[in-house]
Protein backbone atom coordinates (compact mmCIF):
# COMPACT_ATOMS: atom_id res chain seq x y z
CA UNK A 1 0.00 0.00 0.00
CA UNK A 2 2.86 2.35 0.87
CA UNK A 3 4.63 1.55 -2.43
CA UNK A 4 1.43 2.29 -4.38
CA UNK A 5 0.98 5.60 -2.59
CA UNK A 6 4.62 6.52 -3.25
CA UNK A 7 4.15 5.69 -6.94
CA UNK A 8 1.05 7.90 -7.20
CA UNK A 9 2.86 10.76 -5.45
CA UNK A 10 5.83 10.39 -7.82
CA UNK A 11 3.57 10.37 -10.89
CA UNK A 12 1.71 13.43 -9.65
CA UNK A 13 4.99 15.25 -9.01
CA UNK A 14 6.25 14.34 -12.49
CA UNK A 15 2.97 15.51 -14.03
CA UNK A 16 3.16 18.86 -12.25
CA UNK A 17 6.70 19.37 -13.52
CA UNK A 18 5.72 18.33 -17.05
CA UNK A 19 2.92 20.90 -17.02
CA UNK A 20 5.17 23.66 -15.68
CA UNK A 21 7.82 22.99 -18.31
CA UNK A 22 5.20 22.80 -21.04
CA UNK A 23 3.82 26.21 -20.11
CA UNK A 24 7.33 27.65 -19.90
CA UNK A 25 8.78 26.27 -23.13
CA UNK A 26 6.36 24.44 -25.47
CA UNK A 27 4.66 26.34 -28.30
CA UNK A 28 1.40 24.52 -29.16
CA UNK A 29 -0.16 24.22 -32.61
CA UNK A 30 -3.43 25.96 -33.53
CA UNK A 31 -3.55 27.69 -30.13
CA UNK A 32 -3.38 31.05 -28.40
CA UNK A 33 -0.52 30.15 -26.11
CA UNK A 34 -1.70 31.93 -22.96
CA UNK A 35 -5.29 30.68 -23.26
CA UNK A 36 -4.65 26.93 -23.07
CA UNK A 37 -4.19 24.54 -20.18
CA UNK A 38 -3.11 21.20 -21.68
CA UNK A 39 -3.92 18.00 -19.86
CA UNK A 40 -0.84 16.00 -18.89
CA UNK A 41 -1.03 12.36 -19.98
CA UNK A 42 1.18 10.08 -17.91
CA UNK A 43 0.35 6.71 -19.44
CA UNK A 44 -1.99 4.98 -21.85
CA UNK A 45 -3.08 1.47 -22.75
CA UNK A 46 -5.51 0.24 -25.38
CA UNK A 47 -8.45 2.63 -25.58
CA UNK A 48 -7.64 4.34 -22.26
CA UNK A 49 -5.28 6.98 -20.94
CA UNK A 50 -4.56 8.54 -17.55
CA UNK A 51 -3.85 12.12 -16.52
CA UNK A 52 -1.47 13.41 -13.85
CA UNK A 53 -4.03 12.90 -11.09
CA UNK A 54 -4.54 9.26 -12.14
CA UNK A 55 -7.97 10.01 -13.63
CA UNK A 56 -8.84 7.41 -16.26
CA UNK A 57 -10.33 8.42 -19.63
CA UNK A 58 -11.80 6.39 -22.47
CA UNK A 59 -10.14 7.82 -25.58
CA UNK A 60 -12.92 8.33 -28.14
CA UNK A 61 -10.61 10.50 -30.27
CA UNK A 62 -7.81 8.09 -31.19
CA UNK A 63 -5.91 11.29 -30.39
CA UNK A 64 -6.07 13.07 -33.78
CA UNK A 65 -7.70 9.96 -35.27
CA UNK A 66 -4.43 8.09 -35.60
CA UNK A 67 -4.12 5.50 -32.81
CA UNK A 68 -6.13 3.04 -34.89
CA UNK A 69 -4.82 0.09 -32.86
CA UNK A 70 -4.98 1.95 -29.57
CA UNK A 71 -2.21 2.92 -27.20
CA UNK A 72 0.87 0.81 -26.45
CA UNK A 73 -0.07 -2.15 -28.62
CA UNK A 74 2.51 -4.75 -27.56
CA UNK A 75 3.32 -6.00 -31.06
CA UNK A 76 3.97 -2.50 -32.39
CA UNK A 77 6.03 -1.54 -29.35
CA UNK A 78 8.06 -4.72 -29.68
CA UNK A 79 8.64 -4.11 -33.40
CA UNK A 80 10.03 -0.65 -32.67
CA UNK A 81 12.26 -2.04 -29.93
CA UNK A 82 13.56 -4.83 -32.17
CA UNK A 83 14.23 -2.42 -35.03
CA UNK A 84 16.03 0.01 -32.70
CA UNK A 85 18.32 -2.79 -31.58
CA UNK A 86 19.12 -3.67 -35.20
CA UNK A 87 19.13 -0.42 -37.22
CA UNK A 88 17.77 2.81 -35.73
CA UNK A 89 18.18 4.98 -38.80
CA UNK A 90 19.67 5.12 -42.26
CA UNK A 91 19.56 7.70 -45.06
CA UNK A 92 16.73 7.23 -47.57
CA UNK A 93 19.13 6.51 -50.46
CA UNK A 94 19.86 3.10 -48.91
CA UNK A 95 17.47 0.18 -49.05
CA UNK A 96 16.49 -1.46 -45.77
CA UNK A 97 14.22 -4.35 -44.95
CA UNK A 98 11.76 -2.39 -42.79
CA UNK A 99 11.03 0.16 -45.49
CA UNK A 100 10.89 -2.45 -48.27
CA UNK A 101 8.43 -4.65 -46.37
CA UNK A 102 6.29 -1.67 -45.33
CA UNK A 103 6.04 -0.58 -48.98
CA UNK A 104 5.11 -4.10 -50.06
CA UNK A 105 2.41 -4.42 -47.42
CA UNK A 106 0.93 -1.01 -48.19
CA UNK A 107 0.88 -1.75 -51.94
CA UNK A 108 -0.82 -5.07 -51.25
CA UNK A 109 -3.86 -3.18 -49.92
CA UNK A 110 -4.02 -0.06 -52.10
CA UNK A 111 -6.55 -0.24 -54.95
CA UNK A 112 -5.63 -0.72 -58.59
CA UNK A 113 -2.06 -0.14 -59.72
CA UNK A 114 -0.95 2.06 -56.82
CA UNK A 115 2.08 -0.15 -56.34
CA UNK A 116 4.86 2.37 -55.69
CA UNK A 117 5.27 4.19 -52.37
CA UNK A 118 7.08 7.44 -51.61
CA UNK A 119 7.46 7.80 -47.84
CA UNK A 120 7.08 11.11 -46.01
CA UNK A 121 7.00 12.12 -42.35
CA UNK A 122 3.25 12.77 -42.19
CA UNK A 123 0.07 13.63 -44.02
CA UNK A 124 0.71 17.28 -44.87
CA UNK A 125 3.99 16.59 -46.64
CA UNK A 126 2.41 13.58 -48.36
CA UNK A 127 -0.18 15.92 -49.87
CA UNK A 128 2.50 18.47 -50.77
CA UNK A 129 4.49 15.83 -52.64
CA UNK A 130 1.43 14.35 -54.34
CA UNK A 131 0.61 17.75 -55.80
CA UNK A 132 4.22 18.28 -56.84
CA UNK A 133 4.14 14.96 -58.67
CA UNK A 134 0.88 15.88 -60.37
CA UNK A 135 2.20 19.27 -61.47
CA UNK A 136 5.35 17.77 -62.94
CA UNK A 137 3.38 14.94 -64.57
CA UNK A 138 0.87 17.26 -66.25
CA UNK A 139 2.89 20.43 -66.75
CA UNK A 140 -0.02 22.35 -65.19
CA UNK A 141 -0.27 24.28 -61.93
CA UNK A 142 -3.76 24.68 -60.44
CA UNK A 143 -5.16 22.36 -57.79
CA UNK A 144 -8.86 21.92 -57.02
CA UNK A 145 -10.02 21.02 -53.52
CA UNK A 146 -13.27 21.23 -51.61
CA UNK A 147 -14.54 23.59 -49.00
CA UNK A 148 -15.07 21.70 -45.72
CA UNK A 149 -11.79 19.83 -46.01
CA UNK A 150 -8.44 19.55 -44.28
CA UNK A 151 -5.20 18.59 -46.01
CA UNK A 152 -2.47 19.70 -43.58
CA UNK A 153 -0.70 22.67 -42.04
CA UNK A 154 2.20 23.25 -44.45
CA UNK A 155 2.00 26.07 -46.98
CA UNK A 156 0.38 24.35 -49.95
CA UNK A 157 -1.55 21.85 -47.83
CA UNK A 158 -3.15 24.53 -45.67
CA UNK A 159 -4.10 26.52 -48.76
CA UNK A 160 -5.79 23.44 -50.21
CA UNK A 161 -7.64 23.09 -46.91
CA UNK A 162 -11.23 24.29 -46.94
CA UNK A 163 -11.82 25.13 -43.27
CA UNK A 164 -11.02 28.30 -41.28
CA UNK A 165 -7.49 27.19 -40.49
CA UNK A 166 -6.65 28.23 -44.04
CA UNK A 167 -7.69 31.83 -43.72
CA UNK A 168 -4.64 33.39 -41.98
CA UNK A 169 -2.27 31.84 -44.55
CA UNK A 170 -4.31 32.20 -47.74
CA UNK A 171 -3.07 35.01 -49.98
CA UNK A 172 -4.44 33.51 -53.19
CA UNK A 173 -0.93 32.75 -54.42
CA UNK A 174 -0.63 28.95 -54.32
CA UNK A 175 -2.69 27.96 -57.36
CA UNK A 176 -5.49 26.47 -55.25
CA UNK A 177 -9.17 26.71 -56.22
CA UNK A 178 -12.02 25.55 -53.98
CA UNK A 179 -15.36 24.03 -54.91
CA UNK A 180 -18.33 22.65 -52.96
CA UNK A 181 -18.42 18.94 -52.33
CA UNK A 182 -21.67 17.07 -51.61
CA UNK A 183 -23.17 17.48 -48.13
CA UNK A 184 -26.88 16.76 -48.15
CA UNK A 185 -27.63 17.92 -44.59
CA UNK A 186 -26.38 21.42 -45.44
CA UNK A 187 -26.69 21.20 -49.20
CA UNK A 188 -25.29 24.20 -51.08
CA UNK A 189 -27.32 22.97 -54.07
CA UNK A 190 -30.77 22.99 -52.40
CA UNK A 191 -31.03 19.24 -52.90
CA UNK A 192 -33.40 17.06 -50.90
CA UNK A 193 -32.22 13.61 -52.01
CA UNK A 194 -28.82 11.97 -52.32
CA UNK A 195 -29.40 11.54 -56.05
CA UNK A 196 -30.01 15.26 -56.56
CA UNK A 197 -27.07 16.18 -54.32
CA UNK A 198 -24.75 13.94 -56.33
CA UNK A 199 -25.92 15.22 -59.70
CA UNK A 200 -25.84 18.89 -58.73
CA UNK A 201 -22.46 18.61 -57.00
CA UNK A 202 -20.98 17.04 -60.14
CA UNK A 203 -22.57 19.70 -62.35
CA UNK A 204 -21.08 22.38 -60.09
CA UNK A 205 -17.63 20.78 -60.28
CA UNK A 206 -17.89 20.51 -64.05
CA UNK A 207 -18.64 24.23 -64.23
CA UNK A 208 -15.71 25.10 -61.97
CA UNK A 209 -13.38 23.07 -64.20
CA UNK A 210 -14.75 24.75 -67.31
CA UNK A 211 -14.46 28.28 -65.92
CA UNK A 212 -10.98 27.71 -64.48
CA UNK A 213 -9.76 26.19 -67.74
CA UNK A 214 -9.18 22.41 -67.76
CA UNK A 215 -5.79 22.87 -69.39
CA UNK A 216 -4.59 24.82 -66.33
CA UNK A 217 -5.57 22.22 -63.71
CA UNK A 218 -2.95 19.71 -62.59
CA UNK A 219 -4.84 17.90 -59.87
CA UNK A 220 -8.04 17.53 -57.94
CA UNK A 221 -7.51 16.46 -54.33
CA UNK A 222 -10.28 15.32 -52.05
CA UNK A 223 -10.63 13.37 -48.85
CA UNK A 224 -12.35 10.16 -49.88
CA UNK A 225 -14.55 10.76 -46.83
CA UNK A 226 -13.88 14.18 -45.29
CA UNK A 227 -12.74 13.76 -41.70
CA UNK A 228 -12.19 16.77 -39.46
CA UNK A 229 -14.61 18.75 -41.63
CA UNK A 230 -17.53 16.57 -40.63
CA UNK A 231 -17.41 12.96 -41.89
CA UNK A 232 -19.67 13.59 -44.86
CA UNK A 233 -20.16 10.33 -46.76
CA UNK A 234 -20.20 11.02 -50.53
CA UNK A 235 -23.51 10.00 -52.13
CA UNK A 236 -23.45 6.94 -54.40
CA UNK A 237 -21.91 7.73 -57.77
CA UNK A 238 -20.14 10.94 -56.74
CA UNK A 239 -16.60 9.61 -56.62
CA UNK A 240 -17.10 7.83 -59.95
CA UNK A 241 -18.35 11.09 -61.42
CA UNK A 242 -15.28 12.94 -60.17
CA UNK A 243 -13.06 10.22 -61.63
CA UNK A 244 -14.78 10.61 -65.01
CA UNK A 245 -14.35 14.39 -65.02
CA UNK A 246 -10.66 14.03 -64.19
CA UNK A 247 -10.17 11.45 -66.93
CA UNK A 248 -11.98 13.63 -69.47
CA UNK A 249 -9.71 16.61 -68.79
CA UNK A 250 -6.40 14.92 -67.99
CA UNK A 251 -6.52 15.97 -64.33
CA UNK A 252 -4.70 13.89 -61.74
CA UNK A 253 -7.06 12.60 -59.03
CA UNK A 254 -5.49 12.54 -55.55
CA UNK A 255 -7.31 10.69 -52.78
CA UNK A 256 -6.38 12.03 -49.35
CA UNK A 257 -6.67 8.98 -47.09
CA UNK A 258 -4.61 10.42 -44.24
CA UNK A 259 -7.45 10.12 -41.74
CA UNK A 260 -9.88 7.73 -43.42
CA UNK A 261 -7.34 5.10 -44.49
CA UNK A 262 -6.17 1.85 -42.92
CA UNK A 263 -9.45 0.42 -41.72
CA UNK A 264 -11.08 3.51 -40.25
CA UNK A 265 -14.14 3.22 -42.52
CA UNK A 266 -14.40 -0.57 -42.47
CA UNK A 267 -12.32 -1.01 -45.62
CA UNK A 268 -8.57 -0.67 -46.01
CA UNK A 269 -9.11 2.66 -47.79
CA UNK A 270 -12.25 4.79 -47.90
CA UNK A 271 -12.02 5.26 -51.68
CA UNK A 272 -13.02 1.59 -51.99
CA UNK A 273 -16.58 2.53 -50.99
CA UNK A 274 -16.81 4.49 -54.25
CA UNK A 275 -15.25 1.72 -56.35
CA UNK A 276 -12.70 4.20 -57.73
CA UNK A 277 -8.94 4.06 -58.25
CA UNK A 278 -7.18 7.43 -57.88
CA UNK A 279 -3.91 8.33 -59.59
CA UNK A 280 -2.25 9.13 -56.27
CA UNK A 281 -3.28 8.19 -52.74
CA UNK A 282 -1.86 9.89 -49.65
CA UNK A 283 -1.73 8.27 -46.23
CA UNK A 284 -0.33 8.70 -42.69
CA UNK A 285 -1.87 8.34 -39.20
CA UNK A 286 -3.31 4.80 -39.19
CA UNK A 287 -0.50 3.31 -41.27
CA UNK A 288 1.36 2.68 -38.00
CA UNK A 289 -1.14 4.01 -35.45
CA UNK A 290 0.98 7.15 -35.13
CA UNK A 291 3.60 5.42 -32.99
CA UNK A 292 6.43 6.99 -35.03
CA UNK A 293 5.76 9.80 -37.58
CA UNK A 294 5.13 8.33 -41.05
CA UNK A 295 3.18 9.24 -44.16
CA UNK A 296 3.41 8.59 -47.83
CA UNK A 297 2.11 8.69 -51.38
CA UNK A 298 0.99 5.56 -53.23
CA UNK A 299 1.70 6.15 -56.93
CA UNK A 300 0.08 4.75 -60.08
CA UNK A 301 2.08 3.24 -62.91
CA UNK A 302 1.40 6.22 -65.19
CA UNK A 303 2.81 8.76 -62.76
CA UNK A 304 5.64 6.44 -61.73
CA UNK A 305 6.68 6.24 -65.39
CA UNK A 306 7.05 10.02 -65.54
CA UNK A 307 9.93 9.71 -63.11
CA UNK A 308 11.35 6.41 -64.35
CA UNK A 309 14.19 8.16 -66.22
CA UNK A 310 13.64 11.70 -64.93
CA UNK A 311 14.69 12.57 -61.42
CA UNK A 312 11.90 13.41 -59.03
CA UNK A 313 12.91 16.74 -57.45
CA UNK A 314 11.90 16.06 -53.87
CA UNK A 315 12.87 14.14 -50.78
CA UNK A 316 13.08 14.11 -47.00
CA UNK A 317 15.93 13.27 -44.65
CA UNK A 318 13.78 10.76 -42.79
CA UNK A 319 11.86 9.28 -45.74
CA UNK A 320 11.06 5.68 -44.88
CA UNK A 321 12.63 5.90 -41.44
CA UNK A 322 13.33 2.33 -40.20
CA UNK A 323 11.61 2.76 -36.82
CA UNK A 324 8.49 4.21 -38.42
CA UNK A 325 8.40 1.54 -41.11
CA UNK A 326 8.89 -1.26 -38.58
CA UNK A 327 5.86 0.11 -36.73
CA UNK A 328 3.92 0.13 -40.01
CA UNK A 329 4.84 -3.48 -40.75
CA UNK A 330 3.67 -4.57 -37.30
CA UNK A 331 0.47 -2.51 -37.57
CA UNK A 332 -0.55 -3.90 -40.94
CA UNK A 333 0.22 -7.48 -39.92
CA UNK A 334 -1.89 -7.11 -36.77
CA UNK A 335 -4.73 -5.71 -38.88
CA UNK A 336 -4.49 -8.62 -41.31
CA UNK A 337 -4.15 -11.38 -38.74
CA UNK A 338 -6.70 -10.06 -36.23
CA UNK A 339 -9.41 -9.09 -38.74
CA UNK A 340 -9.32 -5.48 -37.56
CA UNK A 341 -10.80 -3.99 -40.74
CA UNK A 342 -13.74 -6.36 -40.56
CA UNK A 343 -14.15 -5.57 -36.86
CA UNK A 344 -14.29 -1.86 -37.68
CA UNK A 345 -16.98 -2.45 -40.29
CA UNK A 346 -19.05 -4.55 -37.87
CA UNK A 347 -18.82 -1.94 -35.12
CA UNK A 348 -20.21 0.64 -37.52
CA UNK A 349 -23.11 -1.53 -38.62
CA UNK A 350 -24.03 -3.07 -35.27
CA UNK A 351 -22.86 -0.63 -32.59
CA UNK A 352 -22.11 2.97 -33.60
CA UNK A 353 -24.82 3.45 -36.21
CA UNK A 354 -27.74 2.03 -34.21
CA UNK A 355 -26.60 3.59 -30.91
CA UNK A 356 -26.05 7.06 -32.34
CA UNK A 357 -29.39 7.01 -34.11
CA UNK A 358 -30.98 6.06 -30.78
CA UNK A 359 -29.24 9.06 -29.21
CA UNK A 360 -30.72 11.28 -31.93
CA UNK A 361 -34.18 10.08 -30.93
CA UNK A 362 -33.48 11.06 -27.30
CA UNK A 363 -31.63 14.37 -27.62
CA UNK A 364 -33.11 17.38 -29.43
CA UNK A 365 -29.63 18.82 -29.92
CA UNK A 366 -28.71 16.08 -32.41
CA UNK A 367 -29.65 17.22 -35.89
CA UNK A 368 -27.82 14.63 -37.96
CA UNK A 369 -25.96 11.35 -37.53
CA UNK A 370 -23.60 10.14 -40.24
CA UNK A 371 -20.72 7.76 -40.59
CA UNK A 372 -19.39 4.36 -41.54
CA UNK A 373 -17.09 1.83 -39.90
CA UNK A 374 -15.38 3.52 -36.94
CA UNK A 375 -15.81 7.00 -38.43
CA UNK A 376 -18.92 8.84 -37.15
CA UNK A 377 -20.13 12.34 -36.39
CA UNK A 378 -23.16 13.80 -34.68
CA UNK A 379 -24.10 17.30 -35.76
CA UNK A 380 -25.47 19.37 -32.90
CA UNK A 381 -28.06 22.07 -33.53
CA UNK A 382 -30.04 24.49 -31.40
CA UNK A 383 -33.12 24.01 -33.61
CA UNK A 384 -33.81 20.90 -35.68
CA UNK A 385 -36.13 22.74 -38.04
CA UNK A 386 -33.77 25.58 -38.93
CA UNK A 387 -30.65 23.42 -38.43
CA UNK A 388 -28.99 26.31 -36.62
CA UNK A 389 -25.60 24.98 -35.47
CA UNK A 390 -25.05 24.68 -31.73
CA UNK A 391 -21.73 26.49 -32.32
CA UNK A 392 -20.76 28.81 -35.18
CA UNK A 393 -18.57 27.70 -38.08
CA UNK A 394 -15.02 28.13 -36.89
CA UNK A 395 -15.95 28.58 -33.21
CA UNK A 396 -17.50 27.08 -30.10
CA UNK A 397 -20.33 27.95 -27.71
CA UNK A 398 -21.30 27.62 -24.03
CA UNK A 399 -23.51 24.66 -24.92
CA UNK A 400 -20.70 22.81 -26.69
CA UNK A 401 -18.33 23.57 -23.84
CA UNK A 402 -20.88 22.19 -21.38
CA UNK A 403 -21.21 18.95 -23.34
CA UNK A 404 -17.46 18.47 -23.54
CA UNK A 405 -17.01 19.22 -19.84
CA UNK A 406 -19.76 16.76 -18.94
CA UNK A 407 -18.16 14.06 -21.09
CA UNK A 408 -14.74 14.59 -19.57
CA UNK A 409 -16.24 14.63 -16.10
CA UNK A 410 -17.65 11.16 -16.76
CA UNK A 411 -14.31 9.84 -18.00
CA UNK A 412 -14.81 10.22 -21.75
CA UNK A 413 -12.32 12.05 -23.97
CA UNK A 414 -14.40 13.34 -26.90
CA UNK A 415 -13.34 14.67 -30.33
CA UNK A 416 -15.14 17.93 -31.05
CA UNK A 417 -14.98 20.37 -33.95
CA UNK A 418 -17.26 23.43 -34.08
CA UNK A 419 -20.82 22.07 -33.57
CA UNK A 420 -19.95 18.40 -33.97
CA UNK A 421 -18.77 15.51 -31.86
CA UNK A 422 -16.94 12.80 -33.76
CA UNK A 423 -17.03 9.21 -32.56
CA UNK A 424 -13.61 7.93 -33.63
CA UNK A 425 -12.16 5.53 -31.04
CA UNK A 426 -9.49 2.96 -31.94
CA UNK A 427 -10.80 0.65 -34.62
CA UNK A 428 -9.83 -2.43 -32.60
CA UNK A 429 -11.71 -1.27 -29.50
CA UNK A 430 -13.66 -3.97 -27.69
CA UNK A 431 -17.39 -3.76 -28.33
CA UNK A 432 -18.00 -3.48 -24.58
CA UNK A 433 -15.74 -0.40 -24.34
CA UNK A 434 -17.39 1.13 -27.40
CA UNK A 435 -20.79 0.77 -25.74
CA UNK A 436 -19.46 2.25 -22.49
CA UNK A 437 -18.24 5.30 -24.39
CA UNK A 438 -21.55 5.75 -26.18
CA UNK A 439 -23.36 5.53 -22.83
CA UNK A 440 -21.03 8.19 -21.42
CA UNK A 441 -21.81 10.41 -24.41
CA UNK A 442 -25.54 9.88 -23.84
CA UNK A 443 -25.18 10.92 -20.20
CA UNK A 444 -23.04 13.93 -21.09
CA UNK A 445 -25.66 15.20 -23.56
CA UNK A 446 -28.34 14.77 -20.92
CA UNK A 447 -26.27 16.51 -18.24
CA UNK A 448 -25.50 19.49 -20.46
CA UNK A 449 -29.07 19.78 -21.72
CA UNK A 450 -30.43 19.72 -18.15
CA UNK A 451 -27.91 22.40 -17.09
CA UNK A 452 -29.16 24.69 -19.86
CA UNK A 453 -32.80 24.48 -18.72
Amino acid sequence: MTELLDDVIAQTTDAIRAHELDRAHVFHSWSAQQLIDPMVVTRAEGAYLWDGQENKFLDFTSQLVFTNLGHQHPRIVRAIQDQAAKLCTIAPAFANDARSEAARLIASHTPGDLDHVFFTNGGADANEHAVRMARLHTGRHKVLSTYRSYHGGTQLAVNMTGDPRRWPSDHGSTGTVHFFGPFLYRSPFHATTEEDECQRALEHLEQVIAFEGPQTIAALILESIPGTAGIMIPPPGYLKGVRELCDRHGIVLIADEVMAGFGRTGTWFAIEHGDVVPDLLTFAKGVNSGYVPLGGVAISDAIYSTFAERAYPGGLTYSGHPLACAAAVATIRVMEEDGVVEHSARLGEEVYGPALRDLADKHEWIGDVRGIGSFWAIELVSDRQTREPLAPYGGSSPQMNAILAAAKGRGLLPFANFNRIHVVPPINIAESDARIGLSMLDDALADASFAQV
